[in-house]
């Protein structure tokens, strides 16, 4: 008996990495942040290399894009503002893909949220504060969502591809504002560039006390954990991801998946709406063509390297925002275009694409000797 114990106390401790039931257990969690993190670290190795055909020092640029991300608090601040329209427009893709939609229509649901809480604010002028703004959160939200759902009732009752579909929407919804802008709605002592008329001062909803950073970033943070509760540990989030597992067993066990697609949809519209709501609210004063800045299509970049999860949306939508908010300092330090950071955020999105292939095909991390 002592010798069994005494035997027991010499064998060395087996670190978890090395832990075959470690690994069987997490290494599909251990996936999803190792797989995208590479995807990341490779497109950044390819950028430097791009960069470095033009006489660019790599090293220069990743301590600048470092610097101009967050490395002041004036820098941060840039980066947050930015990941707060990312995090709703990422949403506006990664929760229709729980049903297995390819929603890539947010910055049309973008728009179409900040004509609504403009259209809002104009009308109720008189109100009080706290009333317009309330009434252009709902509009946005409404306009944005009821957009998202048309391209998912397209898809239910029609047959129509919602990745198609939804990409279409948002030239029509860019058409639509320019019509307004440049119409109905037009500001007339907007001259050289057609805007609404100002939604006031006192309608603006204000940056977080201490700080530069606009609510909207607050919102997208309720949104995202919201929507990680609902996906995850609801019943309607169970029935979502069942009918985006399999239809037809959906259907067999009873589940209304024309109700679930719409549902869902307005919901993912609604982030992107609440958007353009904070666009317009808290940036611009106004709706003119600068709300169309590309914060839905880098949405899509963000859910896809989340790989769709509402929580890991939040960080990846900081990194996105501060490789945005990098593209300025590029530009005055190293004489880089400002758009610079677009081919980065295409490069990243290829090679987000392209790491798809690994899941599920490493050895190691599946617990295989």
């Amino acid at each position: 008996m002592t010798s069994e114990v005494a035997g027991s106390a010499a064998a060395p401790a087996v670190a978890p990495a090395a832990d075959l039931g470690f690994l069987q257990r997490f290494g599909g969690s251990i996936e999803y942040i190792l797989i995208p993190g590479a995807a990341l670290l490779a497109a950044l190795a390819v950028f430097g290399g791009f960069v470095a055909l033009f006489g660019k020092n790599p090293l220069d640029l990743y301590f600048y894009m470092y610097q101009g991300a967050f490395g002041t608090w004036f820098s941060w601040q840039n980066t947050l503002t930015r990941a707060a329209q990312l995090i709703l427009t990422a949403l506006c893709t990664a929760l229709p893909a729980q049903l297995g939609m390819v929603i890539i229509g947010g910055e049309g649901a973008l728009l179409i949220g900040a004509l609504s809480a403009t259209a809002a604010a104009l009308t109720l002028q008189s109100a009080p504060p706290l009333v317009v703004q309330l009434a252009m959160v709902s509009a946005g939200m409404v306009g944005g969502g009821l957009w998202i759902m048309l391209a998912g009732g397209l898809r239910q009752y029609r047959g129509v591809n919602e990745t198609i579909s939804s990409l279409l929407l948002v030239y029509i919804a860019l058409a639509v504002l320019n019509h307004l802008v440049e119409g109905a709605m037009r500001d007339p002592a907007s001259l050289n560039k057609p805007s609404t008329r100002e939604i006031g001062a006192a309608n603006m909803i204000g940056s977080i006390p201490g700080t530069d950073v606009h609510w909207g970033l607050v919102f997208g943070l309720i949104a995202a954990v919201a929507a990680y509760v609902l996906i995850y540990h609801t019943v309607f989030g169970f029935a979502a991801r069942v009918a985006g597992g399999n239809v037809r067993a959906a259907r067999i066990v009873g589940l209304d998946v024309g109700r679930l697609v719409l549902t869902v949809c307005f919901i993912a519209g609604a982030c992107a709406g609440l958007a353009g709501m904070v666009e317009v609210a808290a940036v611009q004063g106004r709706t003119n063509a600068n709300l169309a800045a590309g914060y839905g299509f880098t949405g899509i970049l963000v859910a896809f390297l989340a790989r769709q999860n509402p929580l890991a949306i939040i960080p990846v939508a900081v990194l996105l925002g501060g490789i945005s908010a990098s593209g300025g300092l590029l530009q005055r330090r190293l004489g880089l275009p400002d758009a610079s950071v677009l081919v980065l955020q295409g490069i990243i999105f290829v090679a987000v694409l392209a790491s798809d292939a690994l899941y599920g095909r490493i050895g190691f991390l599946k617990g295989k000797s």
